[in-house]
């Protein structure tokens, strides 16, 4: 009995571990994988599509994507320190402590004004911090699904004016494939 249930178990595993195997296995596309990069490493996925395609050269936008992340960086921590300074000096200033000479010429609402300002300012500033951030990964993702486009000249699409003395005056539509 038990050698009859090991006969018709042990297949069943083996036909579930094959299954498991196939699952796991992931082909990510180009573009995918472009995307992928410029998420691990902002971009990076630039860089890999103008190593692809060395005739669209991407790579001026990296600069860019690290002034914006820099930027917003910048900001996002200025704004939290501030922020943090005015919540400090208004819990000083209701228990009784010493003043920051910095906000000294403020009243109370002021600072509290002041402290809801910074940091609505901050939640701009993560916002505008992941704008970036996955603005550059989407960007990455549409600039690869060019890398490999076609761009033969004898694909073109032309729109001229067309004059018919006497009569009208129109358009032409021409379009050209190899």
């Amino acid at each position: 009995m038990r050698f009859l249930l090991c006969f018709l178990v042990l297949p069943l595993s083996s036909f579930a571990q094959d299954t498991i195997q196939q699952k796991d296995s992931v082909k990510l596309s180009f573009h995918q994988k472009s995307m992928l990069y410029s998420a691990i490493l902002p971009g990076l996925g630039q860089i890999r599509n103008s190593l692809e395609a060395p005739n669209k050269n991407a790579i001026w936008e990296v600069p860019l994507i690290y002034a914006g992340l820099g930027a917003t960086g910048y900001f996002l921590y200025t704004n939290q320190q501030t922020q943090l300074s005015l919540k400090q000096e208004y819990t000083n200033r209701q228990n009784g402590g010493s003043l920051n000479p910095k906000w000294a010429p403020y009243d109370d609402q002021a600072v509290l004004s002041l402290y809801r300002q910074y940091l609505d300012w901050r939640d701009l500033s993560i916002l505008g911090f992941a704008a970036v951030y996955l603005f550059q990964i989407a960007e990455a993702g549409a600039q690869a699904h060019f890398v490999h486009f076609d761009t033969n000249p004898n694909l073109s699409l032309a729109l001229e004016p067309q004059f018919i003395p006497n009569q009208y005056i129109g358009a032409r539509l021409q379009l050209s494939f190899r």
